[in-house]
């Protein structure tokens, strides 16, 4: 198939790190491994402003309807055999302040499939300030021939928009892992390095944090874990932080009081991280309204025990018991306790990180995804001549 890839919030190409962005280049780099050709619609990080405010919303859709005007002439000029014209449209991540107002009449237009991944659909918005973009979200929903949803806790919103259930499918968050197992199996020569860089000692325990620093959610995240940090009494850790944003004078001033233990990395390449991970002896991190948390996967597949933020979608990506502890949503003393049962046993440590490595590869690697979305794909109605 050939795709049409829309990234309505953000381009492929975003500079800024997020979860957001890393599994929409995922889904896009899992298509072409299937043998697919994507072609992606939204490429460059300034082609258009922010989320900006509701009134907004007008704008955005009349310059929507008019780009799906210019790509229905442009693609109906062409053979449908021509490898420049689209089979299908898959569009990632509709939400209510950024819909989709470009690929539902495009896939009309062409009798193309038209797919959605990581749909947002909240009924409490309507009639709201954004109501606008929230019926876009819900006609765009209906018009999909297929449903991703890559955060279980979508569904239930999701379900009562869709002419049929089986137009759904769950396609569990994925990654990459084999560059976390390469790093896993060089753990000692990482945490050596790790602990040289930053005069630590050679036996303590580290700790560390993957997450961009903005408001609300993520300083909030920062600072219920200082909270907790620092009610583990005299037990021995360190934690490295690693992200960066305009929030980082904030996240700084909640760990002031920790200094000497806590290093702040600042935003480091997706190609170092595996290394920093496999340095580390647990990921930390409360999860404030996360949606289900790429740096869980990336630290479960470099084979790393988690204690996170029990929210949203976090309970399908780390298996509590299994491969972390899920402390209660934005309680600082639980998430304590939590870490500090981990710190103060070693086997519970190594037992969670086995979990971590396992439920990765049997979940959430490549192949797992390769297997859901393919089979999701075969199913879907071809398009017509």
């Amino acid at each position: 198939m050939r795709f049409a890839f829309h990234t309505p919030l953000k381009p492929l190409d975003h500079p800024v790190p997020s979860g957001d962005r890393a599994m929409a280049r995922a889904l896009a780099a899992l298509l072409e491994r299937l043998g697919h050709r994507v072609d992606p619609l939204d490429r460059h990080a300034d082609h258009r402003p922010g989320v900006g405010a509701p009134d907004a919303l007008p704008a955005l859709r009349d310059a929507g309807r008019h780009r799906a005007e210019d790509l229905v002439t442009r693609w109906h000029a062409l053979a449908p055999d021509d490898p420049a014209r689209p089979t299908a449209w898959f569009t990632y991540h509709l939400w209510y302040k950024r819909p989709d107002w470009i690929g539902p009449a495009v896939a009309r237009a062409l009798a193309i499939p038209y797919i959605v991944a990581e749909a947002s659909y909240a009924p409490k918005r309507a009639g709201g300030p954004w109501d606008l973009g929230h019926r876009a979200v819900a006609d765009a929903v209906r018009a999909a021939d297929l449903v991703l949803t890559l955060n279980p806790d979508d569904a239930p919103c999701l379900l009562p928009l869709l002419a049929s259930p089986d137009r759904m499918v769950s396609l569990p968050p994925f990654l990459d892992a084999a560059p976390f197992r390469a790093a896993a199996a060089g753990r000692e020569r990482h945490r050596a390095a790790l602990r040289a860089a930053f005069g630590w000692p050679a036996g303590v325990p580290v700790l560390i944090a993957v997450a961009m620093m903005r408001p609300p959610d993520k300083l909030q995240s920062y600072r219920v874990l200082a909270e907790a940090l620092s009610a583990l009494g005299d037990r021995d850790w360190r934690l490295l932080v690693v992200g960066d944003g305009e929030a980082r004078a904030e996240v700084e001033r909640a760990f002031a009081a920790m200094s000497g233990r806590v290093a702040f990395a600042g935003v480091r390449t997706a190609e170092s991280l595996p290394a920093l991970y496999a340095a580390a002896d647990i990921h930390v991190w409360p999860a404030v309204n996360e949606a289900y948390g790429i740096g869980f996967l990336e630290a479960q597949a470099a084979g790393l025990p988690v204690v996170a933020g029990h929210t949203r979608g976090v309970p399908a990506v780390v298996g509590a018991g299994e491969s972390g502890i899920l402390a209660p949503l934005g309680d600082a003393p639980a998430f304590a306790r939590a870490v500090a049962a981990l710190l103060d046993d070693p086997a519970a440590r190594a037992r969670l990180a086995a979990g971590a490595a396992a439920r990765i590869a049997r979940l959430h690697d490549l192949d797992a995804a390769g297997r859901a979305l393919a089979a999701a794909l075969a199913a879907l109605p071809a398009a017509s001549p």
